[in-house]
């Protein structure tokens, strides 16, 4: 990648992991139900595999079995082994960002987590009130930036959040294939990121 300036990042299966998080969501969704884990999962699977055709919802998965979704737990995550040593390298070489949907208090959490002193913006839905994929939120990440989106980088593990938005703002695009997003399937031109890694280590090989 040349003339690179800014590096975007997603959050969640980007660079925190959620393997847990999901977990314990999933298994207090379908508590006292008919419906097992195993049948849950596969469908969410099913469900991220689609999701360059379509949005993706762990609600509607939840509707789709006549199940009310558990709250989101923020404790059960935990960061990849690779992610803060990825940060503290580009850091040095590129300005550092976040675009990502969030609850309120993203900076709070990522500080808590040891990776604000890495970032140097942090675009987050809550905060902003637009979310992904709405090309409004990306532009904001840029404009606040002084960047341009080819000088940009969007690294994320949602085909439908962020390869396509970023993709059709004119970013480079970096599809990390970790979480339930790793399982999509991208087909058509605008769904196709520049590259693929299966981690944050994968990545720097690349910058």
């Amino acid at each position: 990648m040349k003339d690179v300036k800014c590096i975007f990042f997603d959050i969640g299966s980007t660079l925190v992991d959620e393997s847990a998080a999901y977990k314990d969501r999933i298994e207090n969704t379908i508590a006292g139900s008919s419906v097992s884990y195993n049948v849950f999962t596969e469908k969410l699977i099913e469900t991220y595999r689609e999701s360059a055709q379509r949005a993706v919802s762990f609600r509607g998965v939840c509707s789709f079995f006549g199940l009310e979704p558990s709250p989101w737990r923020s404790e059960y995550e935990f960061l990849y082994p690779e992610t803060e040593g990825c940060l503290r390298t580009l850091s040095g070489n590129y300005k550092i960002g976040i675009i990502a949907n969030q609850d309120p208090g993203s900076e709070e959490r990522l500080n808590k987590l040891g990776l604000l002193k890495y970032l140097d913006l942090v675009i987050a839905s809550a905060e902003e009130d637009v979310a992904k994929p709405d090309l409004q939120i990306f532009q904001i990440a840029l404009d606040r930036a002084n960047c341009k989106p080819e000088e940009s980088v969007m690294v994320g593990d949602r085909i439908d959040n962020d390869i396509i938005p970023a993709n059709k703002i004119g970013m480079t695009t970096v599809w990390i294939r970790q979480g339930y997003g790793g399982c999509a399937e991208p087909k058509a031109k605008e769904e196709l990121p520049d590259y693929t890694v299966d981690n944050l280590s994968d990545l720097l090989k690349l910058l």
